[in-house]
């Protein structure tokens, strides 16, 4: 049995983390010791790694929280896990053309700035109007993705 601190370290996850982790479902219940301290089972800590993992390749907690389901069914077709893997490729992919369209303005603003004052400045002269771009690019790719 691992402590939740253990859990943390051996699994690479904050503390915090772990505890949110077992509140919305994702780990089950921790059991308890006499002086009621969470003690993991190292099904708790292969679960664990799971997230950690499938959180480190973007996997949002719903789509976790679904391949986490079919692994406890091991005899079951893997076609709902592709399908999963498949939605967040897409979604990787797509940010990759966000990140790609923003990467190109960014160039194209440098190229175009003459390096003299402010007052000519193309940086300056693009940031403040977005009709100036050259390609739609609409913000941060990260934006309203709850990362």
């Amino acid at each position: 049995m691992l402590s939740i601190g253990s859990l943390g370290r051996t699994a690479g996850v904050k503390v915090p983390t772990i505890r949110y982790y077992e509140e919305i479902g994702l780990l089950p219940e921790a059991e308890r010791s006499a002086g009621n301290q969470r003690l993991f089972n190292l099904r708790s800590l292969h679960r664990l790694r799971f997230i950690r993992h499938a959180r480190d390749l973007g996997f949002p907690l719903d789509a976790i929280r679904d391949l986490l389901s079919l692994s406890d069914q091991p005899e079951q077709s893997c076609a709902a896990a592709d399908t999963i893997a498949r939605a967040q490729l897409a979604e990787v992919e797509a940010r990759i053309a966000r990140l790609n369209a923003l990467k190109a303005e960014l160039e194209r603003m440098l190229a175009q700035c003459a390096g003299g004052t402010v007052r000519d400045c193309r940086v300056i002269e693009v940031l403040g109007d977005h009709a100036s771009c050259a390609a739609p690019h609409h913000g941060h790719p990260d934006i309203g993705k709850g990362t």
